[in-house]
């Protein structure tokens, strides 16, 4: 059977060719303003998170996460019958639902104005 050549049978010169060509492809890439589409991805996420909805959404589940905390704390102290931990426990899971059922309601009715929205425009441009 035939060996494959090494790098030192070849003398190393395939290995800087291809380094060479792919500082080249680099190169023209940045001068050309080419971005992986990952960097896209990324920067479109910060933009996402940066946006005034997203900070709605996690104001409203802030605000049911909180209530939820309280009224669980306050209310509930008679009941149970447990230790604290479980009630400590019990207390973050009803914030956490809470919070979701805030979040999707709020997602619930942006959509459906979204919806109405897009109804009236259509049907302003028949008329």
């Amino acid at each position: 059977m035939a060996r494959k050549a090494t790098s030192k049978q070849s003398g190393g010169k395939k290995k800087a060719s291809a380094k060479s060509g792919s500082k080249a492809v680099a190169e023209r890439r940045n001068a050309e303003g080419g971005r992986r589409a990952s960097d896209n991805a990324g920067d479109a996420f910060i933009k996402l998170l940066q946006s005034p909805f997203v900070a709605e959404l996690v104001a409203v589940a802030a605000t049911a996460a909180l209530a939820a905390l309280a009224e669980h704390g306050f209310s509930s102290r008679a009941g149970g019958g447990g230790t604290t931990g479980k009630r400590a426990g019990r207390a973050v899971k009803a914030a956490g639902a809470a919070a979701a059922s805030a979040v999707g309601r709020r997602l619930s009715n942006e959509i459906e104005e979204i919806r109405k929205a897009a109804k009236e425009s259509k049907a302003g441009a028949k008329a």
